[in-house]
């Protein structure tokens, strides 16, 4: 019995690490979507510097994911520490923005790749990604914890569920 009870809450885990995924995935869409336009939108009509546009493109996508994950992702986390979420949530952001304008920067700058598509695959495409999997991993573990009454009730849903199942049969 105790095998089934540990396999069925790590089927619960992992169909709840599906649902975050699929929720940061779709803030982060949202996401990537502002970055894309904004960037464009400061290169290409206001003629202003790649890595300079860059910044600002990332400053307001991580202003917009903040609003998707605090009330959608992860608003059944804690709330009772909002400034400390704030930030660390602005922190680990901070580094993501460095990663995917360093990369930006490198690419542009250091290699020469300066055309629109080039830019746009560096920041949009390769900066992006290894700045998303660093995020997800930070906002997860460090800003949006989850409340530790939370894992609890959980558990004890799961042996509750169980021993119906048993008084069933």
């Amino acid at each position: 019995m105790g095998e089934r009870r540990t396999g069925r809450s790590r089927l619960q885990q992992l169909k709840q690490l599906a649902r975050e995924l699929a929720k940061f995935g779709t803030v982060g869409a949202v996401g990537f979507l502002v970055n894309f336009v904004v960037f464009n939108l400061c290169v290409h009509a206001f003629g202003l510097a790649v890595v300079r546009s860059g910044v600002i493109a990332t400053f307001i996508a991580i202003c917009t994911n903040y609003v998707g994950n605090r009330y959608w992702t992860y608003r059944d986390t804690d709330k009772n520490r909002r400034s400390r979420e704030l930030t660390l949530f602005f922190l680990f952001s901070g580094v993501g923005l460095v990663i995917e304008n360093g990369i930006l920067a490198i690419s542009h700058y250091g290699l020469g790749f300066t055309t629109t598509v080039a830019d746009n695959i560096a920041k949009n495409g390769i900066g992006l990604g290894i700045a998303t999997v660093f995020r997800f991993w930070s906002y997860r573990t460090w800003v949006f914890r989850t409340m530790p009454g939370r894992d609890a009730v959980t558990t004890a849903e799961s042996f509750l569920e169980e021993d119906e199942l048993n008084r069933t049969k």
